[in-house]
């Protein structure tokens, strides 16, 4: 067995998908280069062609990755059953607690790319067009006018995208404490001792 075969059993998409990730994150689409990320790998930089044809492949497993995490959990979440609006707004919320929900590094990281890809911008712009949507027909729903609903919907977005923006660091402790407070500012009326109770049960 030569180099390149250990190499490709040792290797999988996932690893250069993460260390692209990484990078990304940090440094931004410029940096997310095939040399650079075989060399923080620890590889060959022919490995990487084992895995993704090019490093546009690779850039759009990313973008693919962020679209069903994020976009698709956002959604799923907007959708999951409840009782109130205030229960619907908890269940949204989850996202905002769990980075296995909702990747806001990652977020960031698409949305300064996209300032500079007019492509990714446009599928930016549907992402958040499919998010204002989900979240509009939340409060429809629960009987709040279209109007209204489309106003809270877009507070609620962009609420969070400027928390990703400023990159707030909050405890988790403490950003659950807020969130009863902003359940009463997006929908008008404070949560329910039950709907609070069952929210906070899931995240002791």
């Amino acid at each position: 067995m030569d180099t390149q075969d250990i190499t490709r059993t040792r290797l999988g998409d996932e690893d250069w998908l993460s260390a692209a990730y990484e990078v990304l994150t940090e440094s931004g689409v410029e940096a997310v280069k095939v040399m650079p990320l075989a060399k923080r790998l620890g590889v060959a930089r022919t490995s990487f062609y084992w895995h993704f044809k090019d490093r546009e492949a690779l850039l759009e497993a990313m973008v693919q990755r962020w679209e069903e995490k994020n976009t698709g959990n956002l959604i799923a979440r907007s959708e999951a059953y409840a009782e109130t609006i205030a229960e619907a707004l908890f269940n949204l919320f989850d996202c905002w607690i769990d980075a296995g929900l909702f990747d806001s590094r990652l977020d960031l990281a698409i949305r300064n790319w996209a300032r500079n890809d007019p492509d990714l911008q446009a599928r930016l712009d549907q992402a958040d067009t499919r998010r204002e949507t989900a979240l509009t027909e939340m409060f429809i729903r629960f009987g709040f006018d279209a109007g209204v609903a489309l106003i809270r919907a877009r507070a609620m977005i962009y609420t969070q995208i400027g928390y990703i923006s400023m990159q707030v660091h909050e405890s988790t402790e403490y950003r659950i404490s807020l969130m009863p407070g902003w359940v009463e500012v997006f929908t008008g009326a404070p949560p329910s001792k039950r709907d609070l109770d069952r929210f906070l049960a899931r995240h002791s």
